[in-house]
């Protein structure tokens, strides 16, 4: 299979890119899914809108709550596209490390489970096309 301007080199770090990115997507999945039917609930609010640098339509939202010790905690999450600066949001978290583990939970924002879900199967099916035109590529269609 010849691919113009493709080299294996090329389409290896493709395929580990998109595997690191596969990789990312399905623990957060696992930590999102887990917080959502054990962890802790409260109150917080998006503080935080920025552009992405990777498209200009793309933005990261931050937000914040307090522990039930009183401690600050702000985290990126994913978010609408709706999502206003001040939106309050209902968050889950493990009170042993909310830093890692603080998803949105409440209604009126896209599931988080579900955008975790479409990462992982879009970032896998891409994982799986460059290993496949890399296993190509390398063994030469054979």
């Amino acid at each position: 299979m010849d691919v113009p301007g493709g080299g294996p080199i090329a389409f290896g770090l493709l395929v580990l890119l998109f595997g690191s990115l596969t990789w990312k997507y399905a623990r957060r999945l696992v930590t999102v899914t887990r917080m959502l039917r054990h962890g802790v609930r409260t109150g917080g609010e998006c503080v935080r809108v920025e552009l992405d640098n990777v498209s200009v339509d793309a933005k990261r939202h931050f937000f914040a709550f307090r522990t039930v010790e009183g401690r600050p905690v702000e985290f990126e999450d994913l978010a609408g596209w709706s999502m206003a600066v001040g939106t309050p949001v209902t968050v889950a978290y493990d009170p042993a490390d909310p830093v890692r583990t603080a998803t949105i939970a409440g209604r009126g924002t896209w599931s988080p489970v579900l955008q975790c879900v479409a990462l992982v199967v879009g970032c896998g099916f891409a994982t799986l096309g460059f290993t496949t035109v890399f296993l190509f590529t390398v063994l030469g269609g054979r």
